[in-house]
């Protein structure tokens, strides 16, 4: 499994565990993070193979998840769970991801050096064999970079006017502004990994 998708040993176990799950219910595992804190939140990212969930698919997956967890009981410690959707500037953690959203900016992170920088933004210029490619500027001119796929600690989408206009096709318009139009301020009070969320508030103990 890509570390992108679940990057500790902990979240690889439970990715193990989940996966299977969220699969069988014909959703994909995105993204996995047990996050520290008082209480643990285990949060966990999913959507349908062709893209997009609803809140309600979250709950039923929040539901199955929850059941799976009570009888592996991987975690000794009380935790919440979270089921969300990826958000709007969603992070890309399966090779297909680069594809998909090819054409749309990004931002990517390698584990080491590459060239002398970790950190490249530019669009996405779809894939090659094990390797992500994206167009990058350098001075006055773009040039198309190859980086491989498990050289990757971190890629997202930007937010970008395109990525809400493309993210609102796909809503059908089920969200609009008050004057009809869409720009980022829009989306300044929306957390984008939890724009469809179900949360288990319960406790899970031992």
């Amino acid at each position: 499994m890509s570390d992108l998708i679940a990057k500790t040993a902990i979240d690889k176990r439970l990715a193990g565990i989940i996966a299977p799950v969220i699969e069988g219910m014909g959703f994909e595992l995105v993204r996995l993070r047990l996050m520290a804190g008082k209480t643990r939140t285990l949060q966990i990212m999913a959507e349908r193979p062709e893209g997009g969930i609803e809140i309600e698919d979250c709950a039923q997956i929040s539901t199955a998840v929850s059941a799976v967890l009570d009888v592996e009981d991987p975690l000794e410690d009380a935790y919440t769970l979270e089921v969300s959707s990826p958000g709007i500037d969603r992070p890309l953690t399966r090779l297909k991801d680069f594809d998909l959203w090819n054409g749309y900016e990004a931002r990517l992170e390698t584990e080491e050096l590459i060239d002398g920088r970790r950190r490249f933004k530019g669009t996405l210029a779809g894939t090659e064999d094990d390797e992500v490619l994206i167009d990058i500027e350098q001075g006055p001119d773009t040039v198309t970079i190859g980086l491989r796929f498990d050289w990757l600690s971190d890629a997202k989408l930007v937010l970008t006017d395109e990525l809400i206009a493309e993210m609102l096709r796909a809503r059908k318009g089920s969200s609009e502004s008050e004057n009809g139009t869409f720009n980022e301020a829009d989306f300044d009070e929306i957390e984008p990994d939890t724009a469809e969320t179900a949360t288990d508030t319960a406790s899970h103990q031992e």
